[in-house]
């Protein structure tokens, strides 16, 4: 995946949902008969810039896409003509000042709601959530988890894919609650009831891998050691490596199954070994060394290369759920819903320290992430930009000043108080909001750089 190619997707995503939050704020502005100066995607220097309607509102698409920003009529900010005094922003009541502000982030909760329609109705497509083998000491082994068994429902819920089980097993995880309900069904149709304790997961568990922190995996089907692409610039190509090669052993180890060479592979990093390959009927050594790869703390060996699949096995547990537009409607308003609550959540449990700060994205992130489903297609892109609105949408409505949800917070105030903030007090909470965003950012920027250097 070319770095271009992950910068594009980015920049189209940020555009996208920028556009949504700055249109729901014009829109309510202008229904609230409210003037509006400037609408702009991005901020510094202008790219482009039009001017449009009765009121000539500037339309403007800046260098920096990293925000956006409506500018209404305001005498706060400059001088108003006595004709347009009625049209000022701080001239509204703080109701429809509420309904303003408040609009950026409910037009990100409509996008979602609208991505997730369109998701449902095209099909949902997954994973068949089919157990792999069971890790050892995990709250999956003391549950009696089988391998080859396939989860239904968790707690009474339905799952239809692993994305759904995984969604739905750490919601349960953020809420601490101790004992989960899991039921499943083996291959003879026999159904079974698993109670999975996760009492013992810790802050630093419910993260990417917490899965297999809990001992399930995904299940994988039997796939013989032969090669069926080798990676461009791949310690197997430089090796000589060729698709359709079969791998008989390594170091005079036999190989049967294409997970023993992985698990042989990851655990020589930077280590000669040698291969015994059968190539068009002639068997044949080869000499290797993995390279070297971070994953996580520890350093892990890859040679490149990628099994021949055969597709009809593969087909088995692939599955596609699609909704009527009725149903599809209901369920992209339960997805969000869902989501909005889990985000809010999550955030609390990292206020109090219960869900680890790395979990913490910032912009090189959510770039990767961008390119990544950009390239698995369609469908993975638009789910993409679906979450990334829902949580640009809860982070508009923290309580922060600059943000939204600090001018939400004022207008509240003002509504118990019977008048508005002085203007001292709301300048220092934009020295404090400005103060709060930069460190978040910071924050979020060290994890970035973090997760590159460890891989």
């Amino acid at each position: 995946m070319s770095i271009l190619f992950t910068i594009l997707a980015f920049i189209v995503a940020l555009g996208v949902l920028i556009t949504f939050h700055e249109f729901g704020h014009y829109l309510v502005a202008r229904w609230c008969g409210v003037k509006v100066l400037r609408f702009s995607i991005g901020f510094g220097q202008p790219l482009f810039k039009k001017n449009l309607g009765k009121d000539q509102t500037e339309w403007v698409v800046a260098a920096l896409p990293l925000g956006g920003y409506v500018k209404m009529l305001d005498e706060r900010e400059e001088e108003v003509p006595p004709e347009d005094l009625a049209r000022a922003f701080n001239r509204q009541s703080v109701s429809k000042r509420f309904a303003i502000v408040a609009a950026g982030p409910l037009a990100n909760f409509l996008l979602a709601i609208l991505l997730y329609w369109l998701l449902f109705i095209s099909g949902v497509s997954g994973i068949k959530p089919m157990l792999g083998p069971i890790k050892p000491s995990t709250p999956a082994a003391m549950a009696a988890f089988q391998e080859g068994e396939t989860i239904v429902k968790i707690e009474n819920e339905p799952v239809a894919t692993w994305q759904d089980a995984r969604w739905v097993l750490l919601s349960h995880a953020v809420d601490r609650n101790p004992e989960v309900m899991v039921e499943t069904i083996n291959e003879r149709g026999e159904i079974f009831w698993r109670k999975m304790n996760l009492s013992d997961m810790h802050a630093d568990d419910l993260d990417a891998h917490f899965l297999e922190k809990i001992g399930l995996a995904v299940y994988q089907p039997f796939m013989s050691p032969v090669v069926g692409q080798v990676m461009a610039g791949s310690a197997g190509e430089r090796a000589g490596l060729m698709a359709g090669d079969e791998i008989l052993s390594i170091d005079h180890k036999e190989i049967e199954r294409w997970e023993e060479l992985v698990t042989i592979i990851r655990a020589h990093p930077g280590q000669p070994l040698i291969l015994e390959i059968l190539r068009n009927g002639n068997i044949m050594e080869i000499p290797i060394t993995p390279d070297s790869a971070n994953e996580g703390n520890s350093e892990i060996g890859r040679i490149g290369i990628a099994p021949k699949i055969d597709h009809e096995v593969l087909n088995k547990l692939h599955v596609n759920v699609t909704y009527p537009p009725g149903a599809a409607l209901l369920k992209a308003f339960d997805k969000t819903w869902e989501m909005t609550i889990f985000t809010f959540r999550m955030l609390g449990k990292m206020v109090m320290g219960e869900v680890s700060l790395k979990n913490v994205s910032g912009p090189i992130t959510i770039a990767d992430y961008a390119g990544q489903s950009a390239q698995m297609g369609i469908i993975a892109y638009l789910s993409f930009l679906a979450l990334i609105s829902i949580s640009l949408a809860v982070l508009n409505l923290l309580p922060i000043p600059v943000l939204d949800g600090g001018h939400l917070m004022y207008y509240v105030i003002e509504i118990i108080k019977g008048s508005p903030l002085s203007e001292k007090t709301m300048a220092i909470g934009q020295q404090i909001g400005i103060a709060m965003l930069f460190t978040l950012m910071v924050f979020a920027i060290y994890n970035d750089i973090y997760r590159l250097i460890s891989g």
